[in-house]
């Protein structure tokens, strides 16, 4: 069974940090571009950052950019996102995808995970 897990989210209080990892398992993504979107109550999924499978290529969305940071392990066929200088904003469900195309719309994206909660207390 395809499975990317996400982990690392939780509760942190504004200007904090968060690092959400993202594992594969049951097959390899190390050749695809892989990406972190985020969904709050009531509104749209979002496109947050992704990273090209060799790590050559990062694309952010505006409101994160300075902020936050994503990477990836090939080796571990993992990726990052380390998140800092948190705000409200950023409260929401952050889940990982992968994609054989372009980022980073979410239709391209073929494989997703079951999302992490990150919550953001002023």
């Amino acid at each position: 069974q395809v499975q990317l897990i996400e982990s690392g989210g939780g509760v942190v209080q504004a200007g904090g940090s968060l690092r959400l990892s993202c594992a594969a398992s049951g097959r390899t993504f190390r050749t695809y571009t892989k990406g972190w979107f985020r969904q709050a109550p009531g509104k749209e999924r979002e496109f947050v950052s992704a990273i090209s499978w060799n790590g050559y290529r990062t694309d952010y969305a505006d409101s994160v950019k300075g902020r936050f940071t994503i990477s990836r392990d090939n080796a571990k066929d993992t990726v990052y996102l380390q998140m800092n200088s948190l705000i409200p904003e950023d409260a929401a469900i952050y889940y990982c995808a992968t994609t054989s195309s372009a980022c980073c719309q979410p239709s391209n994206y073929d494989y997703w995970g079951q999302g992490t909660q990150v919550t953001v207390s002023s």
